[in-house]
Formats: structure tokens, sequence, C-alpha cells
């Protein structure tokens, strides 16, 4: 095939929008020798049949970012390209028929003022002005946003490809990926066959925009896409005289969406239970297909909606649709370089979203791939928060069944996932659930979250209100507070660096100083160039040649990723071990009492030092304890081979009865760090939250050879903070705090909560989050009048940036 050059700078997989996009950013980037594949014909995997609405507002600050980017590149595509993409601002509108759903879609309105979206809450009088159509009977309220828009998904698609074209890049039709060469880590060149050609290109790098297929295509790359086809629903009417231009309307009690389409009304679902697809693979010959209708599955949607739309009743049905997207188990869309390869790149599984995130999600790749690192946090989406298990077929057939439901379903604070749960167990799995422990699932890990009480059924009622678990945590709070409670570490990752050079590879990696006598602890962050903290952990000397690196449980992978891509010429050897120990953590004022009478060690400051560690005998066994905190008290980090991790257990427990030792879970220990003010990795502190600003200085030792990230920081110093990390505590005792409620200062609105929570100790919801600060002492900054906007209703906080809860550390280090 002639127009096929023999070599590219890059290999772009799959020719949907979410291909089209990144093949159109990298040609805008300058890139030349830009080539994308697509096995038939562009859109026609599923941009073809997507609903093409095209929303704002998302979960993130960033995530929003992204889709009002698209919004923005989709109404300037026309005028580029001359392909019109139907793209009209013609607003959107949900509806809430619950109080629990009020309450959310209300602080997703005060997360939108956040954000910089324009948005309104409306009564449903007001909902009924905006949408005649529509019976409001049980309707609560609304809100609105004029800005969201939809348009045409092929024709945007198609223009996205032509502004690539036009800029150099080579785009080819019935032209199928049909291998993957690979040396090593990096790929050298991707086999291709159209027709009865057939040949091989060579590539620097490939991104892999497979949709629906990205986990086979994934797999021929060697590298875990995680995604599942599942069904997808709608109707289109016939045309209903004197229907015009409405906005988009989302009813996710019901289930369902609604859109104005040339005259005609189209229904699309989004239901509880949802039907995964093609487990046993997509068929070679699908292209522009539909899959068989199963109206007995979306009758209830529809029954639902005539009521909610009379309208319906009398209107014909032109198309019943059924086609394919793909879903993740996690609902986020994968993008980034992949972890197993160097130059394997992914932007695929976009949840239904495709259209609106394409345009976003094409640029911050096009701009991650061209600097080499990430425009700013993209932890939300960065495929290296998956895991290897994750890409098992059989578990993404179950996950898929809940995850495109979960789109509609209430998003409560604490919602675990149902399905495909129970995978990774740490060793004390059964020991806590005996003990009334109600499990949560983070990176498929089992973990307690908290312990029901006698009688009381160990299970989540969720609510955007007090929880049913809200005293059982109160009361955890209060043990680890004035007496000692112990709690399950083992899902936290445990990596261990090794080998001759591994001081000097940390010195390297790493912002603090890694020189230390053996049994030393040292808290630290991974920064990138910009000073931005790529990961949050705890490096402990294990031995001369040996360290031992903790990181949270969701991040494993991508902080020994961040390593391994930075060993270069040092001689180190790094091993995932999480799962050859089990961690149980014994925090509170009697902590060194109950380990005291399990062991014949020495706990005290003398022996073992506040960020100290060293080998015990514990009951009949063998550990090694570790004298750290994330709850701010007095207490141990206790890691215990596998083998011995139950006995252990057995020993502290029966120790501690006498004692009145409490079970806790993590949402005590969640309680507990806000309280104290420590940061929490992917909410406070990003790659893209500066070291500094974070407050977090004291753990760079810049004084120390040059490491990643210096440079940033010596910047920085000199220049001064353009924002701090303020934590927060209301005056008022009632209101919650999760996260994203608008901070405002002296009656404007200056940023949003990276984090919230209930101090029980403190009495009160308290939260952090960056206050700009530019030119000011930390003394103006907080005298200042600060509120913080909960659904709509402005609550009086206390600022400090010190913790609420013991700001001197006296309690850690008794």
């Amino acid at each position: 095939m002639a127009s096929l050059p023999s070599h590219a700078r890059v290999v772009i997989i799959g020719g949907g929008v979410i291909g089209c996009s990144v093949a159109y950013h990298l040609a805008k980037l300058g890139w030349k020798d830009v080539v994308l594949l697509e096995r038939k014909q562009l859109t026609s995997g599923t941009t073809w049949h997507a609903a093409g609405l095209i929303a704002q507002l998302r979960a993130t600050a960033n995530m929003t970012k992204l889709a009002k980017y698209s919004q923005e590149l989709y109404g300037n595509l026309e005028t580029e390209t001359g392909v019109a993409t139907g793209f009209k601002r013609c607003g959107s509108m949900t509806v809430a028929l619950t109080e629990e759903r009020k309450e959310e879609i209300f602080r997703q309105a005060g997360m939108a003022r956040a954000f910089g979206v324009e948005v309104e809450e409306i009564s449903p009088k007001e909902v009924k002005n905006r949408y005649e159509h529509l019976n409001i009977e049980g309707v609560k309220a609304g809100v609105y946003l004029p800005l969201d828009g939809q348009g045409d998904p092929a024709n945007i698609a198609l223009a996205l490809a032509k502004g690539a074209r036009l800029n150099g890049a080579v785009v080819a039709e019935r032209t199928k990926v049909t291998g993957i060469n690979r040396d090593g880590r990096r790929v050298k060149s991707v086999d291709w066959a159209t027709g009865d050609d057939q040949g091989t290109m060579t590539c620097d790098m490939i991104v892999n925009c497979a949709g629906m297929w990205g986990h086979e295509v994934g797999r021929m790359a060697g590298v875990n896409v995680p995604l599942h086809a599942c069904e997808h629903f709608y109707i289109v009417t016939e045309a209903i005289a004197g229907l015009t231009q409405m906005p988009v309307l989302r009813v996710p009690d019901e289930c369902a969406y609604y859109k104005e389409d040339a005259g005609k009304m189209l229904l699309g679902a989004f239901e509880p239970n949802a039907k995964p697809w093609a487990m046993k693979g997509i068929p070679d010959d699908f292209e522009f297909d539909q899959l068989p209708e199963d109206f007995d599955h979306f009758e209830p949607i529809l029954e639902s909606a005539v009521d909610r739309m009379p309208m319906l009743a009398e209107a014909g049905i032109h198309t019943f649709f059924n086609g394919p997207e793909s879903f993740t188990p996690d609902d986020a869309y994968h993008l980034g370089l992949a972890p197993e390869m160097d130059n394997v790149w992914v932007a695929a599984g976009f949840n239904s979203i495709g259209i609106q995130s394409a345009g976003g999600a094409g640029m911050a790749l096009s701009q991650w791939m061209d600097a080499g690192e990430k425009p700013f946090d993209l932890g939300d989406v960065d495929i290296s928060r998956m895991q290897p298990f994750q890409g098992n077929k059989t578990y993404l057939f179950e996950r898929s069944k809940e995850t495109l439901g979960l789109l509609y379903a209430d998003h409560f604070p604490f919602r675990q996932k149902a399905t495909a749960r129970g995978i990774r167990r740490t060793p004390f799995h059964q020991h806590l659930l005996d003990q009334g422990a109600v499990m949560g699932e983070i990176a498929g890990w089992e973990r307690a979250n908290w312990f029901a009480n006698d009688g009381q059924a160990p299970e989540y009622e969720y609510s955007w209100k007090r929880q049913n678990f809200f005293g059982n945590v109160a009361a955890e709070v209060n043990a680890i507070r004035t007496n000692v409670g112990m709690y399950d570490m083992s899902s936290f990752g445990k990596i261990r660096v090794e080998g001759r050079d591994a001081m000097a590879f940390l010195n390297y990696v790493g912002g603090g100083d890694y020189d230390v006598p053996v049994g030393k602890i040292v808290y630290t962050q991974f920064l990138n160039s910009k000073g931005g903290i790529e990961a949050d952990v705890t490096v402990t000397r294990i031995s001369e040649l040996c360290y031992l690196v903790v990181t949270p449980a969701a991040t494993r992978l991508a902080d020994q990723v961040w390593m391994q891509r930075h060993v270069g010429d040092f001689n180190v050897v790094i091993t995932d071990v999480t799962a050859g120990e089990g961690v149980l953590a014994v925090m509170g004022p009697n902590s060194r009492k109950l380990l005291q009478a399990v062991s014949p060690a020495d706990f005290s400051n003398d022996v073992n030092p506040f960020g100290t560690a060293q080998e015990i005998e514990i009951g009949m066994g063998m550990a090694r304890v570790h004298r750290v905190t994330y709850v701010g008290e007095l207490g141990w980090e206790i890691y215990i081979s596998a083998d011995m991790a139950g006995h252990v257990f057995e020993t502290l427990h029966e120790a501690g009865q006498d004692m009145g030792l409490k079970l806790c879970g993590m949402h005590m220990m969640d309680a507990a760090r806000m309280e104290k003010g420590f940061r929490h990795f992917g909410h406070d502190i990003t790659s893209e939250d500066h070291v500094l600003e974070a407050g977090l200085g004291f753990a760079v030792k810049t004084d120390k050879p040059a490491f990643i990230g210096r440079d940033a920081v010596l910047r920085k110093r000199q220049e001064g903070l353009q924002r701090r990390l303020v934590q927060f505590k209301l005056t008022d005792p009632e209101p919650l705090l999760y996260h994203n409620e608008p901070i405002v200062r002296d009656g404007q609105t200056v940023g949003y909560l990276s984090s919230g929570g209930y101090g029980h100790h403190v009495g009160a919801a308290i939260g952090m989050g960056y206050v700009p600060c530019e030119g000011e002492s930390v003394a103006d900054m907080l005298a200042s009048d600060y509120e913080i906007d909960v659904m709509g209703t402005r609550v009086k906080a206390e600022a400090q940036t010190k913790p609420f809860y013991d700001p001197k550390s006296e309690r850690v280090k008794v």
C-alpha cells in the first residue's frame, strides 16, 4: 500500500473519536510522521452511534477542565476544517426525584461554581418552565447548566481526522493492525493488513485508541487495558410535531436521559443491571453493527419515561437501538503511558462519555507525549491506577454489569462496588469478618472500613447525611485518641529497593535524605521536574543495601513504575513484596502497653524512637515494627510474614481484651488523619501540587546533591508561594463535608476542598484546600473570614495551616 510509510514517529491504533483526537492534537503540535490505522471505516466501532451529549461538569477540577476544552474545540472545528460537527449549546438539566438526589445535584452545583462552570439550582416550577413536556410530579428540584451542549459524534470525529490530515498526519482506513512487535519494554514495529496487501511499519511509539478492542490490542502490545463492552440501549421516536430544540435532560432516578434530535426525541438508558457483550471476542467483521434488540430489558425504562414525558405515549418508535460501548472497572477512562512498556500509550475505555471527553483527552495525552510528563494531574484516569488482575476477563465481565448503571446511580459518599468482590484478601480477612468488619474495596483489596456493633447489620446504608456507621467510626476514633485501637494496613504497597546503588538511587529519585542508619524511617515525596508530588511514601532502611518503600494501596503500581523508569545506570533491583507481609497498626496512648504485653522487646523512646524500625519477637512469632503513624498518635505498624500473620493477630487481639482494644477501619484512619492535617495522595497532594505549597517542605532536603525536582524547589523558595494548603473546621457541628466544596474568602470563592470529613474528636466537619496567597504572609492569609459552601449555604469556618489536633505532634513522640 503505497500511501503507508515504512516508518512512523507514532502509530495510533483505532479511528474512533478518541484516535482522531489524538492524531489531530499531535499534528497540531507539529509532530511529523503521525499515522492512524483504522481496521474498518472511521467511527465504525462505537463513535457512530454515540448520543453526542457534551457536558462540562465532571467529578474533579481537571476532568472538568478537559470537558470544557472539548466544548470549545468542537465549537471551532467546523470553521477550521469545513466539516459540520452539529455542535450546539442547548444547555442541560438534571432533575432529582428524591431528597438524597437533590442533595447530590445541589452539591454538584456548588462544585461546578468552584470549577468555573455556569450553573443554576432551579425549583420544580422552573424545571417545567424550561422543559414544558416534562411531567414534574415527584420532582424535588433541578440544576441547569446553560453552556452544555450536544453534537454529531461521527462528524466530530471526521472533522478531527480532517484536521489531522491538514496538518500532515496519515489516516488510513481499512488497515488492520495484525501484530505488534516488541523488544523488551519497547514496541519496535506494527504489522498491518489491508485487503490482500500487508506490511510492517517501524515506529517510535504506539497509542492504543482501539475502544472496545482496547483490551485485545493491549495484550498484543504486552500491556493491561481493563475494559469490557456492554450493550447500551436507546430509542428514537418518529418526528413529533412542534418539537423544537430542548436542553439535554437527565432523570438519573429513572436511569434515563432525553435529547431532542431534529424534531425527534431520543431516550437513552443506563440501567442498574447491564448486559456485558462479547466476552469471547468481538466478531472480526464488526462495522457499524447493531446488537439484537432486547425490548424486555429496556421496557421498565420506557414505562417510566412515558409517565415522565407523556408525549412519548403518542409518538411512534422510529429506531430501537442497541450498540456496544466499553466500560472500565471504576467508570474512569484509561489515559497515559502503559506501566508495562516504555513507548505504549493508551486512550481507551470512555464509559459512554467519549464524545465529551475526546477533545480534552486528546489534548492532554498529546501534551504528555510531547513534553514527556503530564501537563497537569491526570491521576483520575492514568492507566497506571489499574492493577494487573483487573485485566482478567471474568472479573471484567462481572464488574461491567454494575459500572454502566453506576453512571446514573446515586453517587453516595463511601459507596462501594457490589460486583467482582473478594478477590484480594489480606491475611487477616476472616479474622476481621468474624469481628464484625464491614468491607470496602480499593485496587481489588478487601479492607475493613468499619466494624459493626453486636446486633447491628454489618452493611452500608447509604446517605448524604450521617450514615449508619457514623457512630461506629466515632467510637473507633475515640479508642485511638484515648486508649488503643488496631487496624489492618496490609493492602498498602510494599516495594523493596535493593542493590549496591540503592541509597544513591533513592537520593536521586526522592526528595528526602536516605543516607541514614539501618532501621531509620524517612517520610518523603518523589517529585517531578516542576516540584509536583508524584508519590507520597515512607522509606525504611532495612539493611545496608536494602530499603522498603511503603505506598498507598491504590498507587503501588504507579509508584513502582515511577522508580523503574528512573533507574538509568543505577545498580538496583525493585520488587513488589506487598502480598508477602501482613501489617497491623496498633495506635493510641496505650499502644506501647499492649505491645509490651506480647513481646519481650523494648519499645521505649531510647530504643525505638519515633521514625525507627526494629525486629522483634511477638507471641511465638517474629515481626518488624515501624514506629510511625497516619492517625496522629503514639503507635506502631507491625510487619509480619504472611505465614505468621494469623498467629500475631490472635495474640494481639487476645491480649487487648483486658485493655479495651478496639478494632478499627479505614474510615477511622481517614477521619483521624484529617484532624491531624496529614495529606492524602490523589486528593490533597498530586503531581501538579508543589511540595512547598502543600506544606511538605520539611521533607525535602535540598542540601543533598541533585535530585528530581530540586531546581523547582529552590526556585519556588526564591519566588515565593502562590497558594497554600489550609485546614478548615466548620463552626457549626452539623453540616458534613466530603470534598470539592467551594472555599469562600471574604465573600469570594477562591478554591475548593481537596478532601473533607468529620473530625469526631474535634467535634465538627473538617477539610483541606488550597488558598491563593501570592505576596501574603501566613498571618495575613489566615486573618480573612472563611466560609465553606455546603449545598449553596455558606458555613463559617476556622482556618489554620497547623493541624486542629496536636499541632506540635507531642502525642506522637511520647
